[in-house]
Formats: structure tokens, C-alpha cells, sequence
């Protein structure tokens, strides 16, 4: 079967999956595994890719997604120029799970798909923690304006997983913008730099500690801000256990949180813990 996808996350599933002979074309940001991808005929940013590249390649199917605003309207191209396709919508980890196995089932590999999902059900299964009250973890998808992970996304799977809450924990919303303000009020224990598109020798951490706005924030005043590849939180792929991983080693420094209410020296009371 002959398969162009449309998202790095798709490339890599089917690469998990062992089909990676099956891939005649990628997004132009798919860049793992670097040795399958860097041979491949790029078609295109995910959100703008050149459909007629794409049909030139003659695929049995195009992998594409529904994970960011604006897929819609290559879906709509694709439908114009009647190529087959398939499109997830994943936003918890039971959702990407459940990607992988459509995507399995839908190229003839169900029991490759079965294998993958029951090792990534081991390896994203949450861990024991001796928190009562878990450190909030804010994880900054955007710098300006700030744009983080409400409940609706598998990130926030992640950071309860990994022993954490997330500070938008009771916002049924993928993801949305803050004000400097709300993130004051938020006051999170850390904040994670996962910056999407920006590789991460570019993410520059000094930008969060010199806005003025935050200063008094714990995670300024204790230098806990860190970075994580986007790759591996942001992409509802496999490499989500490497994204797992990181936020276990990040929460495991970190102690356990403040009690609701309490009051830090010179900062802010926290805001509640909500998961």
C-alpha cells in the first residue's frame, strides 16, 4: 500500500508499526525517524500542503489529521480532489491509542497495532508519587501570548500521569491563551517550554525569567522553568512515553506542591489544586 502522510505523528506510527516501507511521501515536518523521512518527497507544511504533489504520488491513502486548527481545510482538499484519506482526532491518550489502532486496522496490520498498543499502554500507565497535593506543571505550548493545555488534551493525561495537575485541569478545552495575569493567579509549582515548531536549542528559558509581569511566580523564584522537546509532548504519536518520561524526572524535583491557599515568601497563593 502506498501512503503519503500529513503529519509527523502519523509518520510515526507507522514506523512504530513496522510499515514504514509503505510511506511514498511526508509533510515537509515530519523529521523522525530521520533515516526513513530524509529519503522521502516532501508535499508541504500539514496545514498547506500541495495537493496535486500529493495525488502525483499516487497514494492508496493519505494520513491526515484533525489535531490543529485550520486540517479542516485540507480535508476539504482532499475530498475536492477525491483522494483517499484518513484523519484522527485524538485529544486524550485513549484517543491516540485508539488512532493507532484505526490506522493499523485500516492498512491490513491489526495485530501489529494490537502489539504497539499494548506495549504504550504498559509504558504511559501512571506511576506511584508520594504527593498528596501534586505539583501544578503549566506547560507553555506559545510564548506571546502564552497559549496552554486545558483537560481536553493528551498533555494533561501526561502530566497527571506523571504525577503532577495541570493549572487548567477544569477547563474542558484543548488548549487556550492566558494573560499574564491569569498565569499570576495560577502560580505554577513549574512551568515546561514545549514550544511548537521552535527546536529546542532555539526555546530561550531567559525570556520567561525577565518578564517583569511574573517575577513573583514560585517557578520564576525557584528556577523551575525547564524545556521538552515539542516532539515528544506535543505529537499524538508513540514518542509521547519519551514526553511522559520527561515530565516524571521534572515532577520528581520538584517536592510535593503547596497546600491550596498557602502563601509562599513574596509571592502569591497558589491556586487550587483541581485534579
Amino acid at each position: 500500500m502506498r501512503v503519503v502522510s500529513l503529519a509527523c505523528s502519523n509518520t510515526e506510527i507507522l514506523c512504530e508499526l513496522g510499515l514504514a516501507s509503505c510511506l511514498v511521501g511526508v509533510d515537509d515536518h515530519s523529521d523522525f525517524p530521520a533515516e526513513v523521512v530524509d529519503g522521502l518527497p516532501r508535499v508541504g507544511p500539514d496545514l498547506s500542503p500541495d495537493i496535486e504533489k500529493v495525488a502525483a504520488l499516487e497514494p492508496d491513502l493519505v494520513l491526515a489529521s484533525l489535531t490543529v486548527p485550520g486540517h479542516e481545510v485540507v480535508i476539504e482538499k482532499l475530498q475536492a480532489a477525491a483522494l483517499p484519506f484518513l484523519a484522527p482526532e485524538p485529544t486524550s491518550i485513549g484517543d491516540v491509542l485508539e488512532s493507532i489502532t484505526q490506522i493499523a486496522e485500516h492498512l491490513g496490520h491489526p495485530a501489529e497495532g494490537a502489539a504497539l498498543i499494548a506495549r504504550l499502554r504498559d509504558a504511559l500507565e501512571p506511576g506511584s508519587h508520594p504527593y498528596e497535593n501534586p505539583p501544578s506543571v503549566l506547560v507553555q505550548w506559545w510564548p506571546k501570548p502564552v497559549i496552554a493545555p486545558g483537560r481536553r488534551s493528551w498533555t494533561h493525561d501526561l502530566i497527571v500521569a506523571a504525577g503532577g495537575s495541570n493549572p487548567l485541569a477544569n477547563e474542558e478545552v484543548k488548549s487556550r491563551p492566558l494573560t499574564d495575569n491569569e498565569v499570576r493567579e495560577l502560580d505554577p509549582d513549574a512551568i515546561v517550554l514545549s514550544w511548537c515548531g521552535i527546536k529546542t536549542d532555539k526555546i530561550r528559558p531567559e525570556l520567561i525569567y525577565e518578564n517583569p509581569a511574573w517575577k513573583d511566580l514560585a517557578a520564576l523564584r525557584k528556577k523551575r522553568v525547564f524545556v521538552v522537546p515539542e516532539a515528544i509532548l506535543g505529537r499524538p504519536s508513540p514518542r509521547l512515553v519519551e514526553g511522559l518520561e520527561a515530565l516524571r524526572a521534572i515532577i520528581g524535583r520538584l517536592g510535593e506542591r503547596r497546600s491550596p491557599g498557602q502563601r509562599t515568601p513574596n509571592g502569591p497563593s497558589s491556586a487550587p489544586n483541581r485534579n
